[in-house]
Formats: C-alpha cells, structure tokens, sequence
C-alpha cells in the first residue's frame, strides 16, 4: 500500500511539473521543447522533501510514544515507592517507621506533581494518637524519635524558598497533633501552616529566626500547656498568625527580639490563666498583635524593652482580673498601644521606665476597678 500510495504520488507530482515545464517551454521566443531530465529532477526533488517531512512526523510521533512509556514507567515505579514507604509508616518498629519517613520525604523531593500528598501523610502522622509519657500503656516506644524526624525532615525543606526540592509554598496541618518538642528554626512558611487545637505540652517546640513571610500560620485553639514555643528572632512581614482561642494555662510563648513589619499576630478571645507571653526587645514597625476580648487572670504577657514605631498592639475590650502585662523599658516613637474598652478589675498593667517620643497609649472607654498601674511616662486617664 506504502509504495502503490508512493508511485501514484510521484505519478501526479511528475504531471504537475512536466506541466509547469511545458508551460514555460511554451512562453518562450521561439518555443522549446519540455526538458524531461528537468521534469524528472523536480519530481525526484519534491519526493524526496515530501518523505523527508513525513520521516520527521514518524520520528516525532515515534518520540512521543515513547516518552509516553517512559513517563507511564516512571509514574508506576513512584506510585510503588509511594506504597512501600506508606507501608513502612504503618509498621511496629520503630526503625522501619523511620525508614519510611526518609523514604517518603525522598519521594517528595522526586515527585512534585503528587509532592502536597507526600507532604499530607507525613503531616497525618503527627496528627495520630501520641502519648508522650514512656510510663503510660499507650506509649510506642521509639514513637518520640520517630515524630521528631518528621519534623526534622519538615524543617529541612523550609530552609531555602529558592531550591528546587523547597516545601515552603506547600501546605502543612497539623492540627490537633500534640508536640513536645521540635525544631522550625529559620524557616520560610510561605503556604498555610496550621496548628490549629494542638497541643504544646512539654520540651520546646522551637520558630526561631523563622519567617512569615506571607500565607496564614494558624495556632487558634491550641493549648499552651508546660511546654514552650519559641518565636524568638521570627520575622513577621505579611500573613497572619493566629492564635484566637489559644489557651495559656502554663508553658512560654517566647516572641524575643522578633520583627513584626506588617501582618497580624491575633491572640483575640485568648485565656492567659497562667505560664508566659515574652515580647522582649521585640520591634513593632508595622503590622498589628491583637489581644482583643483576650482573658487575662493569671500569667505574664510582658513587652519589656520592645521598640514601638509603627503598627499597633490592641488590647481592646480585654479582660485584666490577675497576672501582669508589662511595658517596663519600651520605646514608643510610633503606632499605637490601646486598651479601648478594657476592663481592668486586678493583676498589674506596667509602663515603669518607659521612653515615650511619639506614638499614643489608649484607654478610651476602659473600665478601672482594682488593677494596679504603673505609668511611667504616660498620663493617668482621668477615670483611672
């Protein structure tokens, strides 16, 4: 069929030229006979780039096929790697689970098109049932070593947005996982992370001179127990971190020396009945840290030599019946501090030795019956 298809091609391609020929043998003075070893040489010409065009679309679509196989074999062999290392996070030993944290992590790294689902399973380990306490039935042993790995492996993709196996726009949840330790230290959170209902129950679980550079990092409803968070050195610029409904009945929450240069830290309707809130040294050029409705009757939450010079820390329509907040030290050279319809009935609000070169401290409509103030340099409101 090739060659019978071949011939009658050639066949109309040699009329057609011997046709143009003869048509230009005809318009000549005088006129001349049609050059057959022309005609021939055009045909054989025009075979000859047809075959060659036809060759390349056989060849490209002989190069799609394959690359086609090729892909359909790579995919298979990750979907098994998938299985396997999925398997291995279900095992009873300990060794093995951790053979599939590495194992998955890998995957992650060569797969990116199923990368977010790599990164879910890992997230759904620390959202299982964990007891921490080695005494208690419940208790896997090697199960410590094994979630803090899969943080560690976390951390390690977080460390630098420009690379090419980075995790940093991805999605992290964890909510309702318990931690009682771990680090995020310098991480780029650039996606939605959230911790939402966990639970910070003992070691340090460590944000240092991490970066929220955009997205949300959820930590509403989580429970600050005897462990601590450490934010120390963390960079605020856009987002929001979220620790609404956040309870404080022990442990730290350590924000030292943080930036805050625009986004919002929210810690509205927070209970603060105990354990500590430090923003030492911190710098508040931007941006909002918001206690609204917040419950303070036990407790620490203490801005001591924090620089204000833009942005705002609002305790509007927040409740002081105990505990301590204090500004001993600040530096307020801008933004606003306010305390806009507070209630105060106990515990200290303190501004001893503070330097006050611009900015406002606000108690519009506030209520003041049995807290303690010290007021450096700012003045005592007339209801106070």
């Amino acid at each position: 069929m090739a060659l019978i298809a071949a011939g009658a091609l050639g066949w109309v391609i040699y009329h057609y030229a011997y046709d143009y020929f003869a048509q230009a043998a005809a318009e000549q003075k005088p006129p001349k006979p049609v050059n057959i070893n022309d005609v021939l040489k055009a045909a054989v010409t025009a075979l000859t780039l047809i075959g060659a065009v036809l060759a390349g679309l056989y060849a490209y679509r002989k190069q799609l096929l394959a690359e086609g196989d090729a892909h359909r074999a790579d995919a298979s062999q990750l979907a098994e790697r998938y299985t396997t290392a999925a398997e291995q996070l279900g095992h009873d030993q300990a060794a093995v689970r951790l053979a599939g944290v590495y194992a998955l992590a890998r995957l992650a790294d060569d797969w990116a098109e199923q990368r977010q689902v790599c990164i879910d399973v890992l997230c759904a380990y620390l959202r299982m049932p964990y007891e921490p306490d080695s005494a208690a039935a419940e208790h896997k042993a090697g199960e410590r070593e094994v979630r803090q790995t899969i943080i560690r492996v976390i951390r390690d993709h977080l460390q630098e947005p420009g690379a090419p196996t980075a995790w940093c726009e991805q999605t992290f949840d964890f909510t309702g996982a318990i931690f009682d330790g771990g680090s995020f230290s310098k991480s780029h959170f650039r996606g939605t992370v959230t911790f939402a209902d966990a639970t910070f129950g003992g070691g340090t679980v460590t944000f240092a001179d991490a970066a929220f550079g955009g997205g949300v990092a959820d930590f509403s409803g989580a429970t600050f127990g005897d462990g601590v968070a450490n934010f120390s050195g963390a960079t605020f610029g856009d987002g929001t971190v979220d620790f609404s409904h956040a309870e404080f009945s022990g442990g730290t929450l350590d924000f030292r020396f943080a930036a805050f240069g625009g986004g919002t830290v929210d810690f509205s309707f927070a209970t603060f009945s105990d354990g500590m809130v430090i923003f030492y040294g911190a710098a508040f050029s931007g941006g909002m840290v918001g206690f609204r409705f917040a419950a303070f009757s036990g407790g620490m939450v203490t801005f001591d030599s924090a620089t204000f010079s833009g942005g705002s820390v609002t305790f509007d329509d927040a409740t002081f019946s105990g505990g301590t907040v204090g500004f001993r030290l600040a530096t307020f050279s801008g933004g606003t501090v306010a305390f806009d319809s507070a209630t105060f009935s106990g515990g200290t609000v303190t501004f001893d030795s503070a330097m006050s070169n611009g900015g406002a401290v606000t108690f519009d409509s506030a209520e003041f019956d049995g807290t303690l103030f010290h007021w450096g340099p700012f003045p005592v409101p007339a209801d106070a």
